[in-house]
């Protein structure tokens, strides 16, 4: 659902015996340069750069010693201990945003916004995913993913699915053989699909479409939601999402929604998130949205299929969805970029995930 790319600032204090002493001639050596950028982010990001230094040298955490590399990228990659992986990440992070916060002085760099060839390039992906869903639709057969598997791949992928597992799988969409390339953004592109055993369309199609209850079905990451409008299939919907990774992003959405009764027993819908404002201080009183494009980039577009197919004794759900978000500035994707890239994929999971528990728990309660 809401996908976070770009950790905003966050304030952490470490007990006295995990300060390292300052290095002589190591890492901070390299961040004289940060001076021209401001002392304050110089302070910060050599701090961070110093701890990283202490983990990779194993100093911090015992049991999983950190193997020799040169470099610092190679330093960070050759950590074995979880918990020190986990503290790198959140180092970098920090380092990361006070490079790329707006500017408190003339002259230090801005968050980029949401430029027209990126967003031209997103478009363009989309119509891609747009052609190949109708192509499939209209087919009419083999309507999940899975089922573009080889025989035994497929047969256990479905026999996963009864045992209550999500089928998940990264996409990409080319263009002639090609990657789509978006200057400036990231596309993340994931399917996935759940099992509701004992339940029929109608109940399924019940819950997707009661947004109302959205907040109560996908909590905590849908925080509020509400039918703006409907006029028969067509729906326009305001959902307030809520996600915590390391820190808490919030995103109000609307969203243009419209479903489709295909034939007896199956059903899809199409929906465009066509407004996403970043949250600034939510909850408080003075909460207020940034520009929409003109903000963190934690989610600048989203788009979402649904498929649903009664067959088997219950109902097949699957969902695809494509967002768009910032890019990861250059020399940070070797860190951040596998975390960044996995947030979708937990988000989608989660959403089928609780959809069938809502479904199971709309039929025990009717």
């Amino acid at each position: 659902m809401c996908e976070l790319p770009n950790p905003p600032v966050f304030l952490f204090c470490l007990p006295q015996h995990f300060r390292p002493e300052p290095t002589v001639g190591g890492p901070s050596q390299a961040l004289l340069f940060l001076a021209s950028i401001g002392i304050r982010r110089a302070i910060y990001l050599q701090t961070c750069v110093e701890i990283l230094h202490a983990l990779t040298s194993n100093q911090w955490f015992t049991g999983n010693s950190a193997r020799h590399s040169e470099g610092l990228a190679g330093q960070v990659k050759a950590i074995d201990s979880i918990p020190a992986k986990v503290m790198a990440f959140l180092l970098v992070s920090l380092a990361w945003h006070q490079m790329s916060a707006p500017a408190a002085q003339a002259g230090e760099p801005a968050l980029p916004k949401l430029k027209p060839d990126t967003l031209g390039a997103f478009e363009r992906y989309v119509r891609l995913v747009d052609t190949r869903n109708h192509v499939e639709l209209k087919r009419g057969t083999d309507l999940l993913w899975i089922d573009g598997l080889p025989g035994e791949q497929r047969a256990e992928a479905y026999a996963a699915l009864k045992r209550g597992e999500v089928k998940m799988r990264k996409l990409e969409v080319l263009d002639n053989g090609e990657p789509i390339a978006c200057p400036g953004g990231m596309i993340h592109h994931w399917t996935g699909v759940v099992f509701i055993p004992g339940v029929e369309l109608a109940d399924v199609l019940g819950v997707l479409e009661d947004y109302d209850r959205h907040s109560a079905y996908y909590a905590p990451d849908v925080e509020k939601s509400k039918i703006e409008s409907r006029a028969g299939d067509h729906f326009r919907v305001f959902l307030r999402f809520r996600r915590h990774k390391v820190i808490t992003v919030v995103l109000n959405t609307e969203h243009e929604i419209q479903y489709f009764r295909d034939a007896q027993g199956r059903a899809h819908s199409r929906s465009s998130a066509v407004r996403i404002a970043e949250v600034e201080n939510a909850g408080k009183s003075d909460e207020r949205e940034k520009t929409p494009g003109d903000d963190g980039g934690f989610m600048w577009r989203m788009e979402t299929w649904w498929r649903m197919e009664e067959r088997d004794g219950g109902v097949y759900v699957q969902s695809e969805v494509a967002s768009l978000t910032r890019d990861i500035p250059t020399g940070l994707g070797w860190m951040i970029k596998p975390f960044v890239s996995g947030i979708p994929k937990e988000s989608l999971t989660f959403t089928l995930e609780a959809t069938r528990r809502a479904v199971r728990g709309h039929i025990a309660n009717n």
